[in-house]
């Protein structure tokens, strides 16, 4: 309010006869069209940003008025009326109507003032709108007529009857240009397609003569096939080039010449869609732009063509590699409920490191967390210290140890092999070293189908309590929390998941996302373990070298409803859920990394991550200081169940240069365990309380779209809490006592508080 006030009041700095915009509208048109045609407004007269202005004013004003010199460039200079820009605005207002159909369409401005501001209302008056009566298509090539006349009208928006849209003809247009240069119609212009109006003596009707016309030169279109193929690439700095001569591959049947010497032909020639003896196609040099890109290999990609003879093309690839190698740091601060922290991460990059843009990445990650609550100095306090390293090494195509087709006309193929180290210190509580190694090979079936297979996941964990605290867990009953937790475990298993429509994420359409994944470990183990006899520990569990492995299948599926709604408004329903079934050497409790939670940014968003469940758990039945040391491992179970319903919407087309977006929506859903244990009282899944251990969120969410990113803050209220029993779920209505409500519950739940209401600061959108 401040920054909007101090906006309004910079007409102060206006000359006589100045006025500040600070107001456009249009009146008169069809909500469908009110946005675009708000479009065709100047810059010029466009109300300003008040941040933007208030910067400008505070370095371009001196003793009461605007500098003539020395302006700096920085905000946004006032926007100040001029009524030939006003003009000129409704005159382009006016022709965009036209082509939407009201021919008869006149557009008139009206300005008012007060003070030193001026608000300006665009008047339309639409008239009838013209609806398409006759339409009569012409091609003057026989050949091209079976293109247009088969590929192109069937798809084609333009029918009588309709009203007459300018886009439409546009779209017909694009569509034949599309078409004719992926049927080897390299010389092809949009201008051989015209079209005529006629509208004499219809009334409100108009027909419309279509003509494909030929080249002025010709009595035909001409078909191109590509001759032969050059692919170079270039060193980035000339005076580096170490090669300047060309190889002929007869396996590629390309020319190929590599200035700087790192590179080999068979990994990049595999991308290069263009070949010598095809027809021209305009789909293959996309696909070579995509996939060569993709490779993350080269700054730039060059395709450029040269006419051989009147029906041959040569081919000429151009590529300039990136640096081979890049550092990058990142961190953030973190602060939750009375727990604050933060985490800095290195990633160094090494790209082409075998000659065909493979790339190893070197990763290494660092966090502490404080706990204010605990006594001491500030080393005192640290609850946890978490320590990561990886390194993996990316392929852009599949690795196998047999022949497999080229998969990359729908998107690039990798191969990854990964390995990676955690050691994490829980402070008096817990040690853990976890080290993962996996192969995963990624490919896709269709643009809208992707497939991701790690046939090899082997892991290797070594968890120890502190031998204190695992006493005093033994003590009070909690055994089995001490056998999943502190134990040494081999894991050998795979990953398989599925994701279809993951491209249209980002589209305003009507579609449905839909991932699969299964993860399952130590099938084989168990099968060898009945032919060789594995030996077993005092707890009956099967060993490998020494060390128990393994036992589990999970499970998980994630639908979503995308529904557009016109303008930009969209309707999204979702439904998450998942079973992880342990069995044979760890049947009774499923190790927490493989389990579920509840709770956070992308699900429940009226619960802070692993805050909620599982089933009707409430932590009040857990002694006071396991309790504090449990946080965030006693909340996980085996069954995961959760929908969420969204409905988003623009608030703000200009947002201090960005897009403001809202969102309301309503959560729903937990965890539960599949078995009873000592841990978590009532957590086991149970149909007859499923209904009543179902927990309910609702709120609101702003979203401001920068274009690349979206920086998202959605704010979650509980509305019913099933750690509670019976009417006392409904929490909502303490929403107004929330001050004794809050005191009680600390009371009973310490170090535990209560809120109502969780704050979600985040990247990106949620689904």
């Amino acid at each position: 309010m401040s920054l909007f006030s101090a906006s309004c009041r910079s007409a102060k700095y206006l000359e006589d006869q100045q006025y500040l915009v600070t107001d456009v509208d249009l009146s008169g048109v069809t909500p469908e069209l009110k946005e675009s045609a708000g479009l065709y407004v100047a810059n010029e007269i466009r109300p300003n940003s008040p941040l933007y202005l208030t910067i400008y004013n505070l370095f371009n004003t001196r003793d009461g008025q605007y500098k003539k010199d020395n302006i700096k460039n920085v905000g946004e200079p006032p926007r100040i009326l001029d009524s030939a820009v006003v003009e000129l605005s409704a005159v382009q207002i006016e022709r965009f109507l036209q082509t939407k159909g009201y021919f008869n369409a006149k557009v008139s401005p009206q300005v008012t003032f007060k003070k030193k501001k001026a608000r300006i209302e665009f008047q339309a008056e639409l008239g009838d709108p013209y609806l398409i009566q006759d339409i009569d298509r012409t091609v003057d090539d026989p050949a091209v007529e079976v293109i247009y006349l088969g590929q192109v009208v069937p798809k084609s928006t333009i029918k009588s009857g309709k009203r007459y849209d300018a886009a439409d003809l546009y779209a017909e247009r694009e569509s034949m240009y599309a078409k004719m240069r992926e049927e080897g119609y390299y010389d092809y212009l949009r201008q051989y397609m015209r079209v005529g109006i006629d509208t004499l003596g219809q009334g409100n009707q108009t027909d419309l003569k279509i003509q494909v016309a030929n080249p002025s030169d010709s009595s035909k279109h001409q078909i191109y096939t590509i001759d032969s193929v050059y692919l170079t690439v270039e060193a980035a700095d000339p005076s580096l080039k170490k090669s300047t001569s060309s190889r002929y591959s007869e396996q590629a049947k390309i020319y190929y010449t590599d200035e700087t010497g790192k590179f080999n032909l068979r990994p990049l020639a595999r991308y290069a869609f263009l070949r010598s003896g095809q027809r021209f196609n305009i789909k293959n040099e996309e696909l070579s732009y995509d996939r060569l890109y993709e490779m993350n290999g080269f700054r730039s990609v060059k395709i450029n063509y040269e006419k051989k003879d009147s029906a041959k093309l040569d081919v000429h690839y151009a590529l300039v590699p990136r640096a081979a190698m890049s550092n990058q740091i990142e961190g953030e601060f973190t602060f939750s409920s009375g727990m604050s922290g933060f985490n800095v991460g290195n990633t160094f990059s090494h790209r082409n490191v075998f000659g065909g843009s493979e790339t190893i990445e070197v990763r290494a990650r660092y966090g502490v967390l404080f706990d204010s609550r605990l006594p001491g100095s500030l080393s005192d306090k640290i609850f946890n210290n978490d320590f990561q390293i990886g390194v993996n090494v990316s392929f852009p195509r599949l690795l196998t140890p047999f022949p497999v087709r080229s998969v990359g006309r729908y998107g690039l193929p990798r191969t990854t092999f990964s390995s990676s180290l955690q050691l994490f210190f829980q402070d008096q509580t817990y040690a853990n070293r976890y080290w993962i190694n996996s192969l995963n090979y990624l490919w896709y079936e269709a643009p809208n189908k992707m497939h991701s297979l790690t046939p090899v996941v082997i892991e290797y964990r070594d968890g120890h309590l502190n031998n204190e605290f695992r006493q005093s867990l033994i003590d009070r009953g909690y055994a089995l929390y001490v056998r999943s937790n502190d134990r040494q475990y081999f894991g050998l298993g795979a990953q398989y998941a599925f994701t279809y429509n993951a491209p249209k994420l980002t589209t305003k359409d009507n579609f449905s996302y839909f991932r699969g994944a299964v993860d399952m470990s130590g099938n084989m183990l168990g099968l060898l373990s009945n032919v060789l006899q594995f030996k077993e520990n005092d707890n009956g569990e099967k060993l490998l070298f020494g060390v128990p492995y393994l036992q589990y299948v999970k499970g998980e599926v994630d639908y979503r409803w995308y529904r557009f709604l016109g303008g930009n408004r969209q309707l999204v329903f979702r439904l998450n859920s998942g079973v992880a079934v342990p069995y044979g050497n760890n049947k009774e409790l499923l190790i927490f990394e493989k389990s579920f939670f509840a709770g956070g940014m992308n699900g429940i968003r009226a619960w802070q991550a692993r805050t909620l469940g599982p089933g009707g758990y409430n932590r009040e039945t857990t002694e006071q200081d396991i309790r504090l040391n449990l946080r965030n491992l006693d909340q996980l179970g085996e069954i995961k169940i959760e929908a969420n319903a969204e409905y988003r919407f623009r608030m703000l087309n200009n947002f201090f240069g960005a897009k403001l977006n809202g969102a309301t929506f309503l959560d729903a859903g937990n965890i539960w365990r599949m078995r009873k244990n000592e841990i978590n009282l009532d957590g086991e899944f149970d149909g007859s309380k499923f209904l009543s251990q179902i927990a309910l969120g609702t709120g609101f969410g702003l979203r401001v779209d920068l274009d690349y990113f979206i920086i998202r803050f959605d704010a979650g209220l509980k509305l019913k809490d099933p750690q509670f029993r019976g009417s006392d779920q409904w929490v909502i209505r303490h929403l107004f006592n929330a001050k004794d409500f809050k005191r009680t519950y600390y009371e009973t739940h310490w170090p535990d508080r209560y809120n109502f209401i969780q704050y979600n600061f985040g990247v990106g959108m949620p689904f």
